[in-house]
């Protein structure tokens, strides 16, 4: 990486500190473990005389069962249950509007302690009893790419690692994903998907963390295979995230020239499709097993010719990679239209005939304002009427 480069990834990381998520420490002094790292958690124990292996027990209890209550951490003795209850909280994210698409999907709105909100999106496979949560990394987005409802959204803030992860843990809290007593462990919740609410590069530390915490192989021990982030392309910051947790990657490309890919998604004019192409060639874990996927919002008449198809087989020939073709889902105040079904199937045909998967991914929760780049959060809608 050139002394540019690593410029650039520090005035990043700088710039998410102004939108830094709160530290949660509660009224009465209590402080939430939920998003501490295991080395934070057992530095809390030592701070109340215990020993490392206590962090241990805690973090099975809350990671692998999904303890919310001390007083059922059947390992702990009583005295150090009330002693842990005084001094520390298991939160999770308040439900405050729980929403069924008629194709299953499922939308919740989220609400933290300083009264911010995200929506995040568990999406069932029909095929398999099993499916994806879309979980937010921001309170709103940056980056205002034009065919997003998230975009109209004003960014708050970041969320912190206990806010990603623990929209993790409340769907799983909905669906009763926890472990029984038995030992058996439903499968529904099999995958996340970093695609919801805001860039998650523009907010690395706190995704980062929270990945980590999923992965962990004594908690919630989802493989790195099952997690995908999905980016604009904030291209200082792909190689890290490729070196420290080598997770499936997304890349929101929406167009095949700078002049156009400038308009839909303004991020391109800091790091154009070029240099993108270049980091996503770079990406360590990038193979035929793990391919790249690059997703491309179907637009009518703007970005769905035949043209412009084979244009994108030359960009990412040689690459590892598959083409999720996403018909536009439309949203209140949005000027475009979705792809007609003849352009898509063209479209598609010819990134097939060139070795590219392109399947054309069937809209989902679209009667909730839950599909693709229709998140925002309801509470802010409320607040704009």
């Amino acid at each position: 990486m050139s002394d540019l480069t690593e410029a650039e990834r520090e005035r990043i990381l700088a710039k998410a500190a102004l939108f830094s998520p709160p530290v949660y420490v509660l009224p009465d002094g209590r402080r939430d473990l939920v998003g501490l790292s295991k080395e934070e958690l057992a530095a809390e124990m030592a701070l109340i005389g215990e020993k490392p292996f206590r962090a241990k027990q805690l973090w099975h209890w809350i990671y692998h069962q999904g303890a919310r209550d001390f007083g059922l951490m059947s390992s702990i003795a009583k005295p150090l249950q009330e002693k842990l209850a005084e001094r520390f909280v298991i939160g999770r994210p308040e439900v405050v509007t729980d929403q069924l698409s008629t194709d299953e999907t499922r939308k919740f709105l989220f609400k933290f302690r300083d009264e911010q909100a995200v929506e995040t999106v568990y999406i069932p496979d029909r095929q398999e009893d099993r499916g994806a949560v879309c979980l937010s990394s921001q309170v709103g987005c940056t980056l205002s790419c034009r065919f997003c409802h998230t975009g109209t959204q004003r960014l708050s803030r970041n969320l912190g690692a206990a806010e990603i992860v623990g929209q993790f843990m409340a769907a799983r809290d909905a669906y009763g994903e926890w472990p029984s007593p038995k030992g058996e462990t439903p499968r529904l919740l099999s995958t996340i998907v970093l695609m919801g609410m805001g860039e998650p590069l523009y907010n690395y530390e706190n995704v980062a963390k929270a990945m980590k915490i999923v992965m962990d192989g004594e908690g919630i021990a989802l493989s790195r295979r099952r997690i995908t982030l999905s980016t604009s392309g904030v291209v200082p910051m792909m190689d890290r995230a490729g070196a420290e947790l080598g997770v499936n990657l997304a890349i929101s490309l929406h167009a095949v020239t700078d002049e156009l890919r400038d308009e839909l998604v303004p991020l391109n004019r800091k790091y154009p499709i070029r240099e993108l192409i270049e980091a996503c060639r770079r990406y360590p874990s990038a193979s035929n097993a793990r391919r790249i996927t690059f997703e491309y919002i179907m637009l009518r008449g703007i970005n769905d010719s035949e043209a412009e198809a084979r244009e994108l087989v030359r960009l990412i020939a040689g690459l590892p990679a598959k083409v999720n073709l996403i018909p536009f889902n439309p949203w209140p105040g949005s000027s475009y239209q979705p792809s007609t079904p003849e352009a898509l199937k063209k479209f598609a045909a010819i990134v097939m005939q060139a070795g590219y998967a392109s399947p054309i991914r069937t809209p989902r929760g679209r009667d909730i304002l839950a599909a693709c780049g229709q998140l925002k959060s309801a509470m802010e809608k409320g607040a704009a009427a």
